[in-house]
């Protein structure tokens, strides 16, 4: 029963945290596009999104590699994370939007807050001037595929001097990891 309720409440919270549409609106595919048209081996495709009633995930699908040197990782590859020493885990969803709990054993950071806490993630100094170059290897993560925290996250962490090749998205997200019914813990820093 908690579990459903968990789930109903991530559920809700993804559909809060993206752009609530109308039936029928055209949806991002991309950030610069909402169609896409190319030649196939069946000749001319249109490819669009619509809004509809069984849709699950809205607003717009961010990219597997949100930037360069950045690795994608699936639930396998996060598991073996939280497990190792030389990683961590960190929810970069601010605590309004942590609705449904949290990957047990990640670190929350705000991907607003990312800049003030990369001691959190091994680096040295301070917002001024941070050394990253023994830091973690570092796996973010978000609501899911239409979720922007994470990748403005690693946009501000590779800026601050972060080496993105240090930097691992989970891409699926809370959507993806609680649809696999895998483990949820009660967010702490929920307020």
């Amino acid at each position: 029963m908690r579990r459903n309720i968990e789930f109903i409440a991530l559920f809700f919270s993804v559909l809060w945290s993206t752009s609530l549409l109308a039936e029928g609106e055209l949806l991002n595919i991309t950030p610069d596009n909402k169609i896409i048209t190319f030649n196939s081996v069946e000749g001319l495709v249109t490819l669009q999104r619509h809004s509809n009633d069984i849709m699950l995930v809205k607003g717009t699908i961010r990219p597997m590699i949100p930037m360069e040197g950045v690795t994608p990782v699936g639930e396998l590859e996060v598991i073996s994370a939280l497990q190792s020493a030389d990683y961590i885990v960190v929810d970069t969803r601010t605590p309004v939007t942590q609705f449904g709990g949290t990957i047990p054993g990640s670190i929350s950071v705000p991907h607003n807050e990312m800049i003030e806490q990369l001691d959190l993630l091994g680096c040295t100094g301070s917002v001024a001037m941070w050394n990253c170059i023994e830091a973690y290897n570092v796996v973010l993560y978000c609501n899911g595929p239409n979720c922007g925290q994470s990748p403005r996250a690693m946009a501000a962490m590779v800026e601050a001097g972060f080496p993105s090749d240090k930097i691992f998205y989970y891409r699926g997200g809370m959507l993806a990891w609680t649809s696999l019914g895998l483990t949820t813990r009660e967010n702490m820093n929920q307020q």
